[in-house]
Order: structure tokens, then C-alpha cells, then sequence
């Protein structure tokens, strides 16, 4: 096997257990190693460090795949990790059918996704390395799953950087295009041909659990309280009465309104159904998705409850903080002429309140507002140089959003975005609650599920931030 001996003044990442190592840290290569092929990793000391399979082509020359001595990655290598895969799923994730089975570094086999839908199987292969190994990936997964079918979604843009073309197709079996899987016991309809990344985003199924304490204890805010009344039958009963002393028969009085922006297949409107929510409503801007919520939506019954809408989420979050605003000068406006003694504190609520003309239709649309507002954004950066404009992408939806929260009410914020670091995204998040004069409460702070594992060291995989804040104003 081919070796390559590594410079003395690298730092040493690879002995801390990150399994990547970059051409500029190679110092020579002695052998022929094939394209893809493995070679054993030394020290310049010439103590050997781990194996991995090479590209010349990459900046990442090296991915490593074992710490041990490694003569080839073949069916019994991956069935032996798949194995390895499934154990840690079905201990963490009990009775789920959906999952990812398969989660690159973190799995130890860098360049590879595996997402599990029920009995079909969908995967990636991201590099030259895995690439080469596509027979043997199948025939191992077959081995240990045994699944009606395999399609392949390897359309992603990283694979050029490898010097390899996009590819989809079935690789094994019959691949419906879409399939039926459960979540926290909510019933998604996944397209696997079509669907953003694999089909399905599986890192925030704990997180959308997580919303579920967020979604009752709302209906005092309308003068709902429970209270004893006598029934025919001369037992008392606790039941829920409005103001006017009349019961309530809506099942969910208590639940909070929603708005989830960035939707996707609708799964935290799902999730925010199931635990209760009153009203949600569901955006994207994208009518496909769209579509694919409104049909999670009634498979799961619950489109009773909730909204849909196609829209620029940006341009829809600013469309009713401007609604919101003329509102609040129009009421200003209101005060101030029914009470000219209050006018002096009345123009402090709107911008020349005096001057508002509340004779004249509203110019800006909107002007609601909700209980609980959820931004789960697509990565705004995805290299390094795009840091700065994804500042303000997220300080944008964030102020707008948190505008938009009833008052004690909370945003549920995340970011998927690696270069977006944990602390840079909270400060952001401050800047713009500073900025829309909001006290934010932090709640919650969560990672990916238990599904997408992390190594030590490997800061790549600590990529999404997700986090509850409560919103009060200053």
C-alpha cells in the first residue's frame, strides 16, 4: 500500500481525531496510490498515524477511515460499520422508522449519507473515495437493512470539487418516489426524487419536540379560564369559559398562534399541531413545498388549523412589521385627537402621530402578529466569505421576526450554517434585539438530533444552532 509521510510543522488535527488532512500538509508520498485508493498515514517520525483513502485532485488529499492498519474497504468493512450505524439508531431513536442511518464523519465513514425512509433507502456519496466503492456500499447495506430499494441523490455541488459529475438513480430495488414515514408520531410524505438535500431534513426531530411546552397556556390572554359548573347529571366539571360567562367548545382555546417560516414540508407546523397550537401558519417560498406541507398537513388531520402561504419569508416578516407600525401610529393618531392632552405621549408611538391621516385606506399590508414565531432558514453561508452577508441575512429575519412576537410570547431561531459560529450567531441575534428594542430570554439552546452524532474535534459536524428565546419589550 501507498504511504504518505506528513510535515513536521502541521498541526496536529489528525492525532486529535479529525479524520481530514489537506494536501499542504502532506509532505511526501512514496508508492503509486490509486485515485480513491487507500494509503497508511505516518508521522514524519514515520510512526504510522491511521489509514484513509486518497484524491490528488481534492484539497482534502486524505479522508481517514481507520486508526488501525486497513487493507481494503470492502462489502464486509461497510456492513461491519453499517451494523455499527444501525445499533446506535435504534438505541437512541427507539421505534422510528426515518432516520439518518449514515452520517459521514461522525459515522466514520467521511463522504458518505445514508438517510433511512421506512424500507427505502437514500443515499450520497461525496467523494472520489466512496464514489469508487458504490458496489460495495450497496451490497452492504442490502446485507444489513435489507431494503425494498436504494436511490441515490447524489446531486450536490460538492462532488465537482472531488472532480466527479452529479448523479440520481436507483441503485437497488423499487424507489417510489414518495414515501410515508412517521416522526415523533406525526406521518410525513417524503419525496425522495425531488426533495431538497435527501428528501428530508432529520437533524431537528428533537428539536421540533421541543416546542411542544410553547404551544398551550394561551387562552387567559383571551379571558379564557377554567372553571366548575354543575352538569344535568349534578357533577362538577372543570370547563373552559370565555369573558361573557359562555363555554368554550373549541377544542383548543388554550394553544397559541404560529408562524413557521422557511417550512419546507411543513414539520414544525406538524409538531406544533400536535402539541397543541390554536392557528399556524406555514410559509415558504417555495410553491412546491408548499405543496408538500399541505399534504403533511392533512394526512396528520390538522388543516383545520392551519395556513398556507407561498412568499418570500424576508418580504413577508417586513410586510407586517411596516402593517404593524402604521397601526401603532394610526392608534397614536386616534389617542391623540380624542385626548389632546395625551397627544404629547401618543406621538411617542408612531412617527408623527399627529400628522396621520386614519381617514385614508392603511398603505402597508399585515400587521399581525403571532404567539410563537419559528425561523429554521436554509445555510445563509456556506463558505467562509459569505459570513458577513449571512450577518445580516439572520440579524434581518430575527428583528423582524421578534417584532412580530406577542409580547412574553418566543422565537424560535436556528442556523445550519457551519461558518456561522454558535457565539457570532447569538451576537447577532442580540444586535437585533438591541436594535428592535426587545429583551430576548434564552430558554433553550440545542444542537442536531441524536442521529447526527459529533466527534471531538471535528468542528465541521457542529453545525446547526437552535435556540428559544422569550420576547418581552423594553
Amino acid at each position: 500500500m501507498a504511504s504518505v509521510i506528513l510535515q513536521r510543522s502541521r498541526k496536529k488535527r489528525l492525532e486529535a481525531g479529525h479524520p481530514w488532512i489537506y494536501g499542504n500538509e502532506v509532505e511526501t508520498v512514496e508508492g503509486n496510490p490509486e485515485e480513491g485508493g487507500l494509503v497508511d498515514v505516518f508521522s514524519h517520525q514515520r510512526k504510522y498515524l491511521a489509514t484513509g483513502y486518497y484524491n490528488p485532485a481534492s484539497q482534502i488529499r486524505i479522508r481517514v477511515v481507520s486508526h488501525k492498519p486497513l487493507e481494503a474497504m470492502d462489502t464486509a468493512f461497510f456492513a461491519e460499520r453499517f451494523a455499527r450505524c444501525l445499533n446506535h439508531r435504534e438505541r437512541f431513536l427507539g421505534g422510528e422508522n426515518a432516520y439518518r442511518l449514515v452520517y459521514g464523519e461522525a459515522d466514520f465513514l467521511p463522504g458518505l449519507i445514508v438517510d433511512r425512509f421506512g424500507d427505502v433507502l437514500v443515499v450520497q456519496l461525496l467523494t472520489l473515495g466512496m464514489d469508487k466503492r458504490r458496489t460495495e456500499i450497496v451490497d452492504a447495506l442490502v446485507q444489513v437493512l435489507n431494503p425494498k430499494g436504494i436511490f441515490e441523490r447524489s446531486d450536490v455541488s460538492v462532488r465537482e470539487l472531488e472532480g466527479l459529475e452529479q448523479k440520481t438513480g436507483v441503485l437497488y430495488g423499487e424507489c417510489p418516489r414518495h414515501v410515508t414515514v412517521t416522526e415523533n408520531g406525526l406521518k410525513l410524505i417524503v419525496d425522495i426524487e425531488q426533495g431538497q438535500k435527501t428528501g428530508y431534513f432529520f437533524d431537528q426531530r428533537e428539536n421540533r419536540a421541543s416546542i411542544a411546552p410553547l404551544m398551550t397556556g394561551w387562552g387567559v390572554r383571551s379571558g379564557i379560564t377554567l372553571q366548575e359548573v354543575s352538569g344535568e347529571d349534578g357533577l362538577t366539571r372543570k370547563v373552559p369559559v370565555n369573558k361573557s360567562g359562555k363555554e368554550v367548545t373549541f377544542p383548543y382555546w388554550d394553544g397559541a398562534t404560529v408562524l413557521e417560516c422557511f417550512s419546507h414540508t411543513g414539520s414544525f407546523t406538524l409538531n406544533a399541531c400536535k402539541y397543541g397550537a390554536k392557528k399556524v401558519t406555514c410559509l415558504d417560498v417555495s410553491a412546491h413545498a408548499i405543496e408538500s406541507a399541505k399534504a403533511n398537513v392533512e394526512l396528520n388531520g390538522f388543516s383545520d388549523r392551519v395556513e398556507f402561504v407561498v412568499d418570500d419569508a424576508f418580504q413577508y416578516l417586513r410586510s407586517q412589521v411596516k402593517g404593524l407600525e402604521e397601526r401603532a401610529e394610526r392608534a397614536a393618531a386616534n389617542t391623540s385627537s380624542a385626548s389632546p392632552e395625551k397627544s404629547k405621549a401618543a406621538a411617542k408611538g408612531g412617527k408623527a402621530a399627529a400628522k396621520t391621516d386614519t381617514s385614508r385606506p392603511m398603505t402597508a399590508g399585515g400587521g399581525r402578529t403571532w404567539d410563537v414565531v419559528i425561523l429554521d432558514p436554509p445555510a445563509f453561508a456556506k463558505t467562509k466569505s459569505a459570513v458577513k452577508g449571512a450577518c445580516r441575512g439572520y440579524k434581518d429575519i430575527n428583528l423582524h421576526g421578534m417584532k412580530l412576537v406577542n409580547e412574553g410570547g418566543y422565537l424560535v431561531t436556528a442556523s445550519c450554517s457551519y461558518h456561522m459560529r454558535p457565539e457570532l450567531f447569538l451576537e447577532t441575534i442580540a444586535e437585533a434585539a438591541e436594535d428592535a428594542g426587545k429583551v430576548l430570554r434564552l430558554i433553550e439552546w440545542r444542537a442536531a438530533g441524536k442521529d447526527h452524532p459529533q466527534i471531538l474535534g471535528v468542528d465541521e459536524g457542529h453545525y446547526l444552532k437552535f435556540a428559544i428565546f422569550e420576547v418581552t419589550s423594553k
